[in-house]
């Protein structure tokens, strides 16, 4: 333990609470000591030469002198291999299970000893080493992962097998994905840990890992684009290597992968197409994104500190005073009372539920934070209640384990077990009777303050997982994801008439099932702005659309430039937040300067006016599981240079938005994809691929719409009309509109118009034929 440490952490909270992390920090070690088994002599095993193979549903098992692997095809492509006897369940990220075995992928020898299995849309090729290779319908080969190595324990020591697993991949390829990263969205070489971590107040790009770590990767390159998912919720690392080419010499040096992980098992899933086929892929693999209700998609407004009912009133009058829209007010932990969960301090909040009916007749609706720890004391009700239902995590020795969190020493429901996400389902109901409409899942990775070490329970603590039970080695990453399903089910069923609004800020992989995330603690700085747009492409990219940053950080106090670019950007994402720090600057857009306000305000007007957009963008992830915000070489992912940008990203097929990243500036280049694009602002049209310069002022940031887009707009009489670019000459452009849609469980339609010049005028029909049945409003000149 370094000193310095422990004396910063007897300082941050004053010296009983320091010496409580000490303590929690000492407990947690001292658990593990005694009740993990110590890593004695170990053997590395390698399968060994391919013995022969026996034909199964999807594919077949091949056999080797040491070990086995089944590879098993989907209907939909998607390819499963597993090591050792690992099949694809159980699993906490499959949506329902196993898809169903392509009946007519069909397992073959392959040459020189080696086996392949044949379908439709991929072909499998195992070496008679052990070495598999995803390939193309057409030969071309995706990706080549090398024979796996185990290290399994000698001397009877039961620590389980580690293993490594070295993949190769083409040397143009571009990494992206696993998860929520700072240092994105395209991922260079590096190592990059698989461990789901409260940072600590303040990251930026260079800080790994953080909350939602995933190992899934997608892997863009000339040859294809294809996702990789390993299975295994162990800790472990990724190391990528960049590949160089040979500048026409012929000897690239391919670009590599390299998964070591702790224990668990050895399995993956590939899905291979284009990108918005291998994410169409992944959500059915892993479920459909939740639709967030119509009021979420609006401006958010949140604080740690509010204080009162008075303050939080006092906020939502200076929107509503401003003329600013405003859909949601968050209250962090000192709305609670003692930081208790499912509590409130009726000193500081009297009146909860006539406040939040107050704000809900202007349009406003409450959102709770709602943490996991519970505090460990006779009396409070969700404490007996907890224990009765024998509901919390236990250790090796069948005692409670205690943390450190915001109420004091706390216990931590285990949510991998089915009786413990129903009783925790059903504590939501008093959230609902204070009049909260959402919920904000924080600290779940989960975190005990720790003075020195791993801020979390001992990894020898023990969960019920499903019934099939283990330790907190296998259960921490997946620790969030079952906390969502539990709050998610437990809203739907309290309230079924509406959509359930959650999101977390850590989870694994098919939380998308159960709502969004949001950044965490992002620095309030330069840097933290690159961060919060690398975060929300990479979750994306990894299946979990709906997403956005604390606006203007977390931890300090922005300039009103820095407050201005982020606030910009917070209005073309997902989830948009302004939040920050009790100890922090305030994040209300009139704290800032009368520029900036008027700056904020016509982000928010610009918000305002695109919530049908959004709304569709939401029915478009759930059908299809496409983020809102794409990279730009989502459409054209053969196109190096885009692969490369990182500045920019396409609000669904329509919209691409450059957002200003750094101080200064009031010009910007964009790179742009193939087809025409308008400036929204100038209407100035631009023809990609290639790279364009465009005004930047502070009172916005570019953002250029695609020739041909139709998209749904708010209309000065308060319905959706259709924005329209002129399309060019001869070609068509569309877009989609949700219509149907509510906060219920409503299924919406998307219905596609379509866009085309006629007699040199704009002509929009609808799908099938018909008039659009919206008004039509036409924006730029081809020329």
């Amino acid at each position: 333990m370094d000193a310095r440490e422990l004396v910063r952490s007897v300082k941050v909270l004053g010296t009983a609470r320091g010496w409580r992390r000490v303590r929690a920090a000492w407990r947690r070690q001292r658990a593990d000591a005694t009740a993990l088994p110590r890593r004695g002599r170990e053997r590395a095993r390698v399968p060994g030469h391919a013995q022969g193979a026996e034909e199964r549903p999807g594919g077949g098992v091949v056999r080797f002198a040491r070990s086995s692997l089944r590879v098993r095809v989907s209907v939909g492509g998607v390819v499963f291999c597993g090591w050792d006897g690992a099949e694809p369940e159980p699993s906490y990220a499959l949506d329902r299970g196993c898809p169903g075995a392509d009946p007519r992928a069909v397992l073959e020898p392959d040459k020189d000893g080696g086996w392949r299995v044949v379908s439709e849309r991929v072909t499998v090729a195992v070496s008679r080493h052990g070495a598999v290779e995803i390939r193309t319908p057409g030969g071309l080969v995706l990706r080549r992962d090398l024979p796996p190595r185990w290290w399994d324990p000698v001397d009877g020591a039961d620590a389980g097998p580690r293993w490594v697993q070295r993949s190769e991949v083409a040397a143009d390829a571009r990494f992206f994905g696993l998860g929520g990263r700072a240092a994105g969205p395209r991922l260079r070489g590096g190592s990059y840990r698989l461990w789901n971590t409260d940072p600590k107040a303040g990251f930026e790009p260079g800080d790994d890992p953080l909350y939602l770590c995933m190992p899934v990767l997608m892997v863009v390159a000339d040859a294809g684009t294809h996702l990789v998912f390993h299975d295994n919720s162990w800790d472990g690392r990724v190391r990528l290597t960049e590949g160089e080419e040979g500048r026409g010499s012929g000897h690239d040096r391919r670009g590599g992968c390299e998964l070591r992980m702790d224990g668990g098992p050895l399995r993956s899933w590939t899905v291979v197409g284009t990108p918005a086929r291998v994410l169409r892929g992944w959500a059915s693999l892993t479920g459909a994104p939740a639709v967030p209700p119509r009021w979420a998609l609006g401006h958010h407004h949140a604080r740690w500190g509010f204080g009162s009912s008075e303050e939080v009133r006092r906020i939502a009058a200076g929107y509503k005073q401003r003329g600013l829209p405003l859909s949601a007010l968050h209250l962090d932990i000192d709305h609670l009372d003692g930081h208790r969960v499912f509590t409130v301090d009726t000193a500081r909040f009297p009146d909860l539920p006539e406040l939040a009916e107050e704000l809900r007749e202007d349009g406003v609706r409450l959102v709770s934070i709602v943490d996991p720890a519970v505090k460990a004391e006779p009396g409070n009700s969700v404490y007996d209640s907890g224990t009765a239902a024998d509901a919390f995590v236990r250790d090796a020795r069948g005692r409670e384990v205690r943390g450190e969190v915001w109420p004091g020493e706390s216990v931590y429901p285990d949510f991998t077990d089915p009786r413990v996400r129903k009783w925790w389902g059903g504590l939501y109901a008093e959230r609902l009777a204070q009049g909260f409409s959402g919920m904000w899942h924080d600290m779940n990775e989960p975190v005990s303050f720790a003075a020195f070490g791993d801020p979390t329970l001992p990894r020898s603590a023990r969960h019920a997982l499903e019934g099939r039970g283990g330790d907190h080695r296998e259960a921490h990453n997946v620790y969030a994801l079952a906390m969502g399903r539990a709050g998610y089910e437990g809203l739907a069923e309290l309230r079924p008439e509406e959509r359930p609004f959650l999101f977390s800020r850590s989870g694994w992989a098919g939380m998308q099932r159960y709502g969004g995330s949001w950044s965490g603690d992002v620095a309030s700085s330069w840097p933290g702005l690159r961060a919060s747009l690398a975060l929300v492409l990479g979750l994306g990219l990894s299946g979990v659309p709906y997403s956005g940053p604390d606006v203007g950080g977390f931890t300090g106090s922005p300039s009103p430039e820095l407050y201005v670019r982020w606030f910009q950007l917070g209005a073309w994402l997902p989830l948009f937040r302004t939040h920050s720090a009790n100890f922090a600057g305030r994040r209300e857009p009139w704290e800032f300067g009368p520029e900036a306000l008027e700056h904020a305000r016509a982000a928010l007007a610009g918000r305002e006016r695109l919530l049908p957009y959004f709304v569709t963008l939401a029915y478009v992830a759930h059908r299809t599981g496409a983020p809102y915000v794409r990279p730009v070489w989502w459409s054209s992912p053969e196109d190096r240079a885009l692969r490369d940008c990182e500045d920019a990203f396409l609000l669904g097929e329509g919209l691409l938005v450059a957002p200003v990243l750094e101080p200064g500036v009031t010009r910007r280049t964009v790179r742009l994809p193939r087809g025409l694009w308008y400036d929204t602002a100038s209407g100035a049209a631009y023809r990609g691929p290639g790279q364009v310069t465009v005004d930047a002022p502070l009172s916005r940031i570019p953002v250029l719409a695609r020739a041909g887009a139709v998209l749904p707009v708010t209309g000065e009489d308060g319905g959706v009309e259709l924005e329209v670019w002129t399309p060019v000459a001869g070609r068509r452009g569309s877009g989609l509109v949700a219509a149907g849609t509510g906060d219920g469980w409503e299924r919406g339609r998307l219905e596609r118009f379509t866009s085309r010049m006629v007699d040199g005028r704009v002509v929009v029909e609808r799908d099938g034929g018909g008039e659009p049945g919206y008004g039509v409003r036409v924006r730029g000149d081809a020329g």
